[in-house]
């Protein structure tokens, strides 16, 4: 176990996150492909046409906006002493630990679920989110086809509500960065659950957490599109009048938005020219009624 600590410790930061990564698709491998073949809403092959594409997701979504997170992280740290008022971050401080992840919880959801929307309802970022909506199936593995702008976003709008109210500490250690990483955790392992070809509808609980059945109408390509944009809990969609969770399932996946079938076309497209402005067509997004 010595050696292997130490050959670890003198692995470069990439090469430690790949070995990271590999572990936890292997974990995720092992719970949701015997569950996808025992209790799955639709009959497909677990290699699926864009299975590799997403795996490759996988990959640049764990790597990527993490180092590209740095600078807007660090700018955000320097602005918050000047924004914020000194007593509040030691007012935050003082609530007990579970209280503390309990609202970081919830505020982070919130932030999340209006990026998420704004990805939707503003044009230049729904060339971005609309390589997410592109999957005309659905499984676990969905969860990781996002374009790096795209995921870097909509973790902002999560992150900045932490950090304004001091759950979390983006320039120092402490339990602020254990919450957020928790957080973090806690909603990439939900968003799995919620894109995995599942059945499962959780009796009463789906009306307090998102589940496949809430999450897959997200997906869907017919007028109910713009709806259950909150990652977890669903209490935000039903607020702010997003949420949509009849008895039956979508039809069907994807977007009607051009968006190249392979890695490299989605990843360049939505830069260089626009791909569609709503998640449905090729004109300007509307606000969901």
């Amino acid at each position: 176990m010595d050696l292997i600590r130490h050959l670890l410790h003198d692995l470069p930061d990439p090469i430690l996150q790949l070995i990271r990564l590999s572990l936890w698709l292997a974990l995720l491998l092992l719970v949701f492909v015997p569950l996808e073949r025992l209790v799955a809403l639709h009959g497909q092959k677990l290699f699926r046409p864009g299975f590799r594409t997403d795996l490759a997701y996988f990959f640049i979504s764990g790597m990527v906006p993490r180092t590209l997170l740095v600078l807007p992280v660090a700018l955000l740290a320097w602005l918050l002493h000047f924004l914020v008022p000194p007593g509040l971050h030691e007012a935050v401080a003082g609530l007990p630990i579970w209280l503390r992840f309990a609202l970081a919880l919830v505020v982070g959801e919130l932030g999340f679920y209006w990026g998420h929307r704004w990805s939707h309802e503003i044009p230049l970022l729904w060339r971005f989110h609309a390589v997410h909506h592109s999957a005309p199936k659905m499984d676990w593995l969905v969860n990781t086809r996002a374009h790096p702008v795209d995921l870097i976003f909509t973790r902002l709008c999560g992150f900045i509500p932490l950090y304004l109210l001091g759950f979390a500490q983006p320039s120092r250690g402490g339990a602020g960065d254990v919450i957020l990483l928790t957080v973090i955790l806690i909603g990439t392992s939900w968003g799995f659950f919620i894109h995995s070809n599942l059945r499962w509808r959780l009796g009463w609980l789906g009306w307090l957490l998102s589940t496949p059945a809430f999450h897959h109408w997200h997906h869907t390509r017919s007028d109910h599109r713009d709806r259950n944009y909150a990652s977890m809990l669903p209490v935000f969609d039903r607020v702010f009048g997003t949420f949509y969770l009849p008895r039956h399932w979508p039809a069907e996946y994807g977007t009607e938005t051009p968006v190249p079938p392979d890695l490299a076309g989605q990843l360049i497209q939505p830069l260089r020219r626009r791909t569609g402005s709503g998640p449905g067509d090729a004109t300007p997004a509307t606000t969901p009624g």
